[in-house]
């Protein structure tokens, strides 16, 4: 990744210097920079807001009761995973996380499940189809984009949002069960 960016600053300098504006390319990074700045410093309190209600949930026992409900679906989903794993407890949370927006410890208990380690089991393949859906109930950090942008509806996207991870969500799981059966 260090050398795609190396590579698009060369490239921009070198367009520069053929336009004969490499003031502008130089003046345009340090704009861009603040603006990354500006916006991340912005981000943080929604991250921190999000962040500190997930924790309260966990440590009041809420991702427990909620890894008790969801039982009946994840069952069937992840045979593989104990009753009473952590790994349930951990997806879960992930889970929740990103439904709000806010994006492993997941990983590394379904690891510690894995007879060859360094090889993807089935539950994790789907786990991270799951979580690579990323079903968004409140996209928190793209709403904060669009209110740093001076959006005039900037929660206007619930709707066309929660619709395309559904079926992003829906496509997933259907394709790791799919690709599980090919693949054994």
């Amino acid at each position: 990744m260090n050398l795609v960016f190396v590579l698009l600053l060369v490239a921009a300098a070198i367009a520069g210097a053929v336009r004969g504006d490499i003031k502008a390319v130089g003046q345009g990074a340090f704009d861009g920079a603040s603006q990354g700045v500006t916006l991340a410093i912005g981000l943080i309190g929604v991250m921190a807001l999000w962040l500190g209600l997930m924790r309260i949930a966990e440590k009041a026992g809420l991702v427990e009761k909620l890894a008790r409900a969801a039982r009946p679906i994840f069952r069937p989903l992840f045979p593989g995973i104990p009753d009473g794993h952590p790994a349930i407890s951990a997806m879960l949370l992930n889970i929740a996380a990103n439904m709000m927006g806010l994006g492993i410890k997941a990983m590394e208990e379904l690891e510690k499940l894995n007879p060859t380690p360094g090889t993807a089991t089935n539950a994790q393949v789907l786990f991270l189809a799951i979580n690579t859906a990323s079903l968004q109930l409140v996209p928190t950090t793209v709403i904060a984009l669009r209110a740093a942008a001076k959006s005039t509806d900037p929660a206007g996207i619930l709707l066309p949002t929660l619709m395309a991870t559904v079926c992003a969500l829906t496509v997933g799981i259907l394709a790791a069960r799919l690709l599980e059966r090919v693949w054994k």
